[in-house]
């Protein structure tokens, strides 16, 4: 069996990554919130990460179901029942109410009790985006905030 290393990130979660038996590096970043992402990291560099899979509880069901278990799901389980305070990336989906809306027109912080930290629009970083800052599609912000806020914060810009 692949030793699994494991690498702690403060307010964002835990990573997991092993190689292959072919050589091939991967690893699962598990987001305080629950939410889970499928890395796949380069030949030439193995620390430049090649593909990305977002993968929501279901999908994460299937496909433990699909590899036949998991080592490290009581660990998990538990990481997502922590309390205190989560950094979590949302992509604004086009089809997002919060399209062409300011933070404050969207009242994020009333909403959510969710912060608006920095947005990553194309290759630009907007770090503390103003009040007045408007989403657009394909923006993902960074939010900080209770993992209820965030879920919350999730399903309303997930709204159509």
């Amino acid at each position: 069996m692949a030793e699994v290393n494991e690498t702690r990130l403060p307010g964002v979660g835990v990573r997991y990554d092993f190689t292959t038996a072919d050589g091939s590096r991967v690893g699962v970043l598990v987001h305080r919130t629950g939410r889970r992402e499928l890395l796949v990291y380069g030949w030439e560099d193995p620390d430049a990460c090649q593909a990305m899979l977002r993968l929501d509880t279901d999908d994460t069901h299937t496909l433990v179901d699909l590899l036949g278990g998991s080592q490290v799901s009581e660990e998990l389980a538990a990481m997502q029942q922590l309390e205190g305070l989560t950094i979590d990336w949302l992509r604004v989906p086009s089809t997002s109410p919060w399209v062409g809306r300011s933070l404050r027109e969207a009242a994020v912080r009333s909403n959510t009790g969710v912060s608006v930290v920095a947005v990553v629009r194309g290759e630009a970083t907007i770090p503390a985006p103003e009040p007045d800052f408007v989403l657009e599609a394909d923006d993902i912000a960074v939010v900080v905030g209770m993992t209820a806020g965030i879920g919350q914060f999730a399903s309303i810009l997930n709204r159509e």
